[in-house]
């Protein structure tokens, strides 16, 4: 089953407003095996079975909702998700965001949970990084983004502004288009997916 395109899946979701799949078949996307894919040759072949028979059933699934353009553009681009999602696996999506050139930062749950772990040395340089690409952020902020003290960040701003050396903003790298994310949706799952299926 080819899943809805952009405009299609759009479309689609203006006219349906119904659960997701996910939601409704959450025993389905909550699988041991969908959330953490086993590798082939580590397997025997019921798993392996088992487990293809469950990403056909998801597949299915994904493919007709009506949240299917929103839920594999933000898996690919914003956020790396486990499990089975937006009609791709784990590493299906890994080999998108290789082809499309998206580099995801890693969670940061330390940050998030506002707990820090042990200290460690900064860069100068990423403590310019740092406040360029966030300006408006406040010293403290962006102290707990490096995961150093904020007598620490305020010790290398003060040597900048001492050396002039004004932060150079980084331009972040645009994020790819849905089409775009479609396109090598289809080079990387779609094909592989039919050679499969011969």
């Amino acid at each position: 089953m080819q899943p809805a395109r952009p405009a299609e899946a759009r479309a689609s979701s203006a006219a349906d407003q119904s659960a997701t799949p996910c939601s409704v078949h959450f025993d389905l996307y909550l699988h041991p095996l969908l959330e953490e894919p086993p590798t082939r040759s580590a397997v025997d072949a019921a798993t392996w079975q088992q487990y293809q028979t469950l990403v056909s059933r998801a597949r299915g699934h994904c493919a007709g909702c009506p949240l299917l353009v929103d839920c594999l553009y933000k898996a690919v681009v914003q956020t790396d998700i486990s499990g089975y999602v937006g009609c791709t696996t784990p590493k299906e999506r890994q080999q998108i965001r290789t082809k499309l050139g998206v580099k995801l930062d890693a969670e940061n749950f330390d940050t998030a949970a506002g707990t820090r772990g042990a200290r460690r040395p900064v860069d100068h340089d990423d403590v310019l990084r740092a406040r360029a690409a966030y300006p408006d952020d406040s010293l403290e902020m962006l102290a707990n983004r490096l995961g150093c003290s904020l007598s620490t960040v305020k010790r290398h701003m003060r040597r900048a502004r001492q050396k002039g050396a004004a932060p150079s903003p980084k331009k972040a790298a645009p994020a790819p288009t849905v089409d775009s994310v479609f396109e090598a949706f289809d080079e990387v799952v779609e094909v592989r997916r039919g050679r499969t299926a011969s």
